[in-house]
């Protein structure tokens, strides 16, 4: 049995009327638990550098960094983003922290958890549906080879990428399904405000385009009161705890490679308003999540971290610097060097927002100190700060160095955020300031369908949103292939979609597809449930 989470909520003032229990472990926390609660808290960012199967552990530094916040006196609560059960079952598996430094209680956590993906799914799903029944009955708007809203599951699957609808009919068209994180609607939950704001959200999605090139709203399809119905405990952030007792809000779910990678703006308000300090984290490295967090989040939101923490382990660092994965524990201090070159990329990205940049080397046990001593000195002749993070193995214990390097280099008060590039710069010079500021390319490239989307969106007004980068995780480039801090490349596009509601154009670049496939061997069939109902394997 889990420790119960009233007592939690009580300790950040919350009141009991505005707990809704799912469970003794698990609660939602109502919208009116924020009114009249002033935005008190310091905010910390949580990014890292290029991720590899070797493993950077941002989730877990992030647990333990609040975990030794506390140890030290601090006030202190979580917010990140809930697991989606893709990878839970496909090539990463559970996402809930690691050893000593989780949230619990984990396996509810990484499955159904309190249903808002169910919730997600099955709004974005009636809205297919209802489409598809006007395109039926023959009164839309637009035609079915314009439509471009599809449908999503909570699942890795390749074979979906692509369907047929309403085949031998009048309306047969060809269309696909996305995972649920990369639906429209997850975005717009994790970037509303209250239910009205949902509501707008929801009434403005393009669900595709008139033969004329108008574009036609999800508010024309009358639908919007029943999906907000189904959304209405959803946007309520889920309330849960560490293994030492810190608050964690952990609510949506959008990948950072395919979406915009953030928690809620709910669930980072109530830690804001219920803790000294929040620390929240954005997806992937600092080049996808850090970027969409800087750009849409914050400029929708109007939050501005105080300090930015970038987790590297020595692991991933040698496969940057062309170790392979069988030979990590071998010593290589010049591979370690090679690969530094991707830290100092992320470092150099993160200094363009002027905030305090913090490294956190995360330590597995087979780290060798000499090269944990190389990373250090690499750190101090940039002048940025850095800590070891033992927090795997010793939760908040192995993280004090880390939060009183923290602490100590925060600004007395929060300077407002610089941005790369403004609303209404075109879609072109907010896409070379990413490629060439974050990314370090020489340019971008758009492909002839891709100039034909943004003509169309152009022509509506859309191409004044922030932009949201649909682009690998394994590279600082669009080629996957590419490890370490790549050069003289170039960013090319491919496609854009809209998602007028969440407030932002997605570019499509290189292969990334918004449905993942299954890995050759997935996490699934490690799973097992014993005859008492113990899970294990996640």
């Amino acid at each position: 049995m889990h420790p119960e989470i009233a007592p939690i909520a009580a300790g950040l003032g919350i009141s009991p009327e505005h707990l809704i229990l799912h469970g003794r472990d698990m609660a939602k926390i109502s919208l009116q638990a924020l009114h009249g609660k002033p935005q008190r808290g310091k905010l910390i960012l949580v990014s890292a550098i290029t991720p590899t199967p070797a493993g950077e552990g941002k989730t877990t530094v992030s647990i333990g960094l609040a975990q030794g916040l506390k140890k030290i006196g601090q006030s202190v609560a979580l917010a990140l983003r809930q697991p989606s059960m893709g990878p839970v079952f496909g090539r990463k598996g559970g996402a809930t922290g690691g050893g000593k430094s989780s949230v619990r209680p984990a396996h509810a956590i990484n499955l159904h958890f309190t249903g808002d993906f169910h919730a997600i799914t099955c709004a974005h799903n009636l809205l297919s549906a209802v489409i598809d029944n006007h395109l039926f009955l023959g009164d839309a708007r637009l035609p079915p080879e314009r439509v471009l809203w599809k449908r999503v599951m909570d699942m890795n699957d390749r074979a979906l990428r692509s369907v047929r609808t309403a085949v031998g009919k009048p309306t047969e068209r060809v269309t696909g399904f996305d995972i649920t994180a990369a639906s429209e609607i997850m975005a717009i939950l994790c970037l509303a405000e209250s239910l009205p704001d949902l509501r707008r959200r929801l009434e403005r999605i393009v669900v595709g385009f008139t033969p004329e090139g108008e574009p036609v709203f999800a508010k024309e399809f009358r639908v919007t009161g029943a999906m907000l119905a189904l959304l209405r405990e959803a946007l309520m952030p889920n309330l849960v705890q560490s293994l030492e007792g810190v608050p964690a809000f952990l609510h949506g779910g959008p990948f950072a490679n395919i979406a915009h990678g953030c928690n809620s703006v709910l669930a980072t308000r109530m830690a804001l308003a219920h803790a000294d300090f929040a620390v929240t984290e954005a997806g992937f490295a600092f080049d996808l999540g850090g970027e969409k967090f800087m750009h849409i989040k914050c400029r929708q939101a109007g939050f501005a971290p105080a300090a930015i923490v970038i987790v590297a382990t020595i692991r991933a660092l040698k496969m940057h610097g062309g170790v392979a994965l069988d030979q990590l524990t071998q010593t290589d201090t010049a591979a370690l060097s090679r690969g530094l070159e991707n830290l100092a990329a992320h470092l150099d990205s993160a200094a363009q927002f002027q905030r305090p940049v913090i490294v956190a080397i995360n330590r597995f046990h087979t780290d060798d100190d000499a090269e944990i001593a190389l990373v250090h000195e690499f750190c101090a002749a940039r002048g940025v700060p850095s800590a070891t993070a033992d927090v795997f193995a010793h939760g908040g214990d192995g993280a004090v160095q880390l939060a009183e390097k923290v602490l100590a280099a925060l600004p007395a008060e929060t300077p407002p955020l610089p941005f790369l590039y403004q609303p209404d710069d075109s879609v072109e010079t907010k896409l070379h300031a990413i490629a060439t500021k974050i990314y370090g390319a020489d340019g971008v490239l758009l492909t002839d369908e891709a100039k034909a989307k943004l003509a169309l969106f152009a022509r509506n007004g859309f191409d004044k949103l922030p932009l949201c980068m649909a682009k690998t995780q394994d590279s600082l480039s669009d080629d996957a292939k590419k490890r370490g801090r790549p050069r003289g490349f170039t960013i090319t596009v491919r496609d854009f979609e809209i998602a007028n509601g969440a407030g932002f154009l997605v570019a499509l670049t290189g292969t990334m597809m918004r449905m993942p496939a299954l890995p050759k061997v997935p996490a699934a069939e490690r799973i097992q449930v014993t005859d008492e109902g113990i899970m294990s394997g996640i």
